[in-house]
């Protein structure tokens, strides 16, 4: 049967990149490690740091890159290609800017939108059929400051519900992964009350 194997979390590496809004994706993975209780280890093979859940019958792979943002797909391609997972068998977590702080959508496919891991991952794989969790971290409104507002630190009322969002998904991680996802993204989709 055909799941979802891997998911990856994007971010930056190196403390200047800390908790600032473009590492959504790092905190996604690191979430779901610690619901799980195992530990992310860098592995030098794969370019980040791995961690290996045994969900149900199947592992299931975190993967955060231990490269810069435009080179995800350094790590990305070298652990989908030693496990021969399949492009639409992995789910990337990134901060998305066209959503609201909070907001948190699933998707399979379609183009990158600007992003720079989504952009390399592409290229790697040679594929768009990978899935997207796109983590709302809302936007500055002028585009001369998306750079520096994504490598900013969001306001503690926006960590906070980007954290909830985070928590709201991964409640329906196995449906995520067994692809149930006609009514993960019913329920995610559906506006806040």
């Amino acid at each position: 049967m055909s799941q979802i194997r891997l998911i990856v979390g994007l971010g930056n590496i190196g403390n200047e990149y800390l908790g600032t809004r473009h590492n959504a994706g790092e905190w996604f993975v690191e979430t779901i490690a610690d619901k799980f209780n195992t530990p992310m280890n860098l592995n030098n093979k794969f370019h980040g740091k791995v961690a290996t859940i045994n969900h149900y019958s199947h592992k299931l792979y975190l993967l955060y890159p231990n490269t810069f943002m435009n080179k995800s797909g350094l790590a990305v391609g070298a652990i989908a290609n030693f496990y021969k997972i399949a492009a639409h068998e992995i789910l990337v977590a990134h901060d998305e800017l066209d959503l609201p702080a909070g907001d948190i959508r699933l998707k399979q496919s379609g183009g990158h939108g600007g992003h720079n891991g989504l952009r390399d991952i592409e290229r790697a794989l040679g594929s768009r059929d990978f899935f997207r969790m796109r983590i709302g971290i809302d936007h500055p409104g002028d585009r001369n400051k998306v750079i520096s507002y994504v490598l900013g630190k969001p306001p503690i009322e926006d960590k906070i519900e980007i954290d909830h969002a985070i928590d709201r998904a991964i409640s329906y991680l196995d449906d995520i992964i067994l692809f149930k996802h006609q009514g993960v993204m019913n329920q995610l989709h559906r506006k806040k009350t």
